[in-house]
């Protein structure tokens, strides 16, 4: 059994080797991401000048969720382990908010199968290179697809969205992180609407101050035919009182009219003359004879929401890209174009995955479009932009990849990254299905792209010592270095544990892998599939105050260490 899983994994790694095109470049070559959870990649300059970094997350086949850092300022790229050993879905990639301190607050939750979300923080404003350890938070429902929001009308907390209760739209409120970063409920969580469909999907947005847009469907398009699209409106009503900010949120239509009060129970909604005639303004878009889904919500330079669509047919292998634009008055719905059918390679299953839509949120008339081209390699999925006029037209077309051997797809552009050259970033490669699992052994061989050309290779490389280990198959005690001052044990839970000058260090990331789940697993019923005899590369990397523990070319670990002797390391690993 192990030998076909490692075998496997030979094959999936030899395939992961993305060219770079043009100006374009690999952000990683084993990586994938949703279009539910986000924001999946962000870009965070202070005023002050201090901070100007990009941050893009991901998790692989193996169930390591991951983010590369982007550093503007020091024209440097880091990869960073978030979490090894998770759930393998592409579903549960991360997302990431900026704190008002800066720190940065990392969010990622399993698909479906556990009520909890994990979090890590930063330990630096702007940096996530040395991440403090994962926190959970327990639940009592669903938890996929998280969203987070911090609003300045209520600046001491923020508000997640979620897929959680009756898998129904939820929100809840946390207090910021504390000094040991740990954050609580102190609202909800509350389911918000109630669909005649079991799914609906959902994409939200903010604008920062006191409203949390957001769009949904009435189910998954693969079991809703036809299948309606709705926009609601969170107003979180902050009421300035004697003993702080007291919070009330309202659901309201998108001209501010009263749907519910949240804490007082869901708003229902259906698809039917009678619901349409009743609650007109939170209908976006209502086909009598098309299935549809959603992929963005943004707002224009006026406030007005903006929403990047699909509409499948019946038989689910026609799809079509729509933008819809409220007007101030009604929704203006504009074709795009044709989008194929399903991208994928597993045409007996989620043939509702069209290539994928993204909306600059800098400026919403221009669009990116992943759409089937015809090019050197035959029929390949391509990122294309489309600009708009300001009637909704289409004005013009600009291909971004060209003459690509893979298809890239689930294109996404990084919110407040107007003045960097880091924009754009999207998914390429052969794709199986969302999970790696027994019938899907493949799943996601994927990388990411972006649209910057990579930076150039820096000319003072930290002090740096390399050494390879294989987990055990059982649990066990194990020390892999033993010098005088330091230690590198691995513990009985697989834990790494660094012991320099007395004190310990433990790791978040476990020495194991999700690869099991390749020949065990069947989706998301709780499974958990630890796989061992897994080789590693790890790496130690001195620069005279921290020395940083690499596993496989990502950070695990930064250790404060100022006058480490670390020739001694070197030499012990000779």
């Amino acid at each position: 059994m192990k030998t076909k899983i490692l075998g496997l994994l030979t094959l999936l790694t030899a395939a992961f080797t993305l060219p770079a095109v043009g100006s374009n470049s690999v952000v990683t070559d084993q990586g994938a991401w949703c279009w539910f959870a986000d924001p999946r990649a962000i870009h965070y300059s202070n005023p002050a000048g201090t901070i100007d970094m990009s941050w893009i997350g991901y998790i692989d086949v193996h169930g390591n969720i991951k983010a590369t850092q982007y550093d503007f300022k020091k024209k440097e790229k880091k990869e960073v382990l978030v979490r090894s050993y998770f759930q393998p879905d592409d579903h549960n990639n991360p997302t990431f908010l900026v704190l008002p301190d800066e720190r940065v607050l990392i969010i990622y939750s399993r698909h479906t199968d556990e009520p909890a979300f994990y979090y890590r923080v930063s330990k630096r404003p702007g940096d996530i290179t040395d991440l403090g350890e994962e926190r959970k938070i327990v639940t009592k429902n669903n938890t996929t697809y998280p969203s987070p929001f911090i609003l300045s009308d209520d600046p001491e907390h923020f508000y997640l969205c979620w897929r959680g209760i009756g898998w129904h739209p939820t929100i809840a409120r946390f207090t910021l992180p504390d000094k040991e970063d740990n954050v609580k409920a102190d609202w909800g969580p509350y389911q918000m609407v109630q669909s005649t469909g079991a799914r609906p999907y959902a994409k939200y947005h903010s604008n920062g101050k006191d409203k949390i847009y957001f769009t949904y469907t009435t189910g998954h398009p693969d079991n809703e035919m036809p299948n309606w699209l709705y926009m609601n409106v969170v107003n979180i009503n902050a009421t300035p009182t004697a003993d702080g900010v007291k919070i009330n949120p309202l659901l309201e239509d998108i001209k501010g009219n009263l749907l519910s009060t949240i804490s007082d129970g869901k708003f229902k909604v259906s698809k039917t003359q009678e619901y349409r005639d009743k609650y007109p303004l939170t209908v976006v878009d209502a086909p009598a004879d098309r299935r549809d889904w959603v992929w963005q919500i943004e707002t224009d330079k006026t406030g007005n929401p903006v929403i990047a669509m699909v509409r499948i047919n019946d038989k689910k292998d026609v799809h079509v890209y729509y933008l819809a634009k409220w007007t101030g008055e009604n929704w203006r719905i504009t074709p795009l174009a044709y989008a194929g059918g399903h991208f994928h390679s597993s045409p007996q299953t989620e043939r509702c995955y069209s290539g994928g839509e993204a909306i600059d949120p800098q400026d919403t008339n221009n669009l990116y479009l992943s759409l089937p081209t015809y090019g050197k390699h035959g029929r390949v999925y391509e990122i294309w932009k489309y600009r708009l006029a300001d009637n909704g037209t289409v004005d013009s077309k600009e291909q971004i990849t060209k003459d690509s051997e893979k298809n890239n797809i689930r294109p996404y552009v990084l919110p407040d990254s107007e003045k960097s050259p880091l924009r754009l970033g999207w998914m390429n490669g052969d794709y199986y299905y969302w999970i790696v699992k027994k019938g899907y052994p493949q799943g996601f061989p994927t990388g990411i792209m972006c649209n910057m050309a990579a930076f150039p290779e820096s000319k003072v490389q930290p002090k740096s010592a390399t050494m390879k280990y294989t987990s055990k198959s059982e649990p066990f005690e194990q020390t892999l270095i033993d010098i005088p001052g330091f230690k590198y044990t691995v513990d009985s839970k697989y834990r790494p544990i660094v012991t320099l000058d007395g004190k310990t260090y433990k790791s978040s990331n476990l020495f194991i892998s999700s690869d099991n789940w390749a020949t065990n697993a069947n989706g998301t019923s709780g499974d958990y599939w630890p796989t061992t005899g897994i080789e590693y590369t790890l790496t130690f990397q001195y620069d005279g105050k921290n020395l940083t523990v690499l596993r496989d070319g990502a950070i695990d670990q930064v250790i404060p260490a100022p006058g480490f002797n670390f020739q001694r390391l070197v030499k012990a690993l000779q």
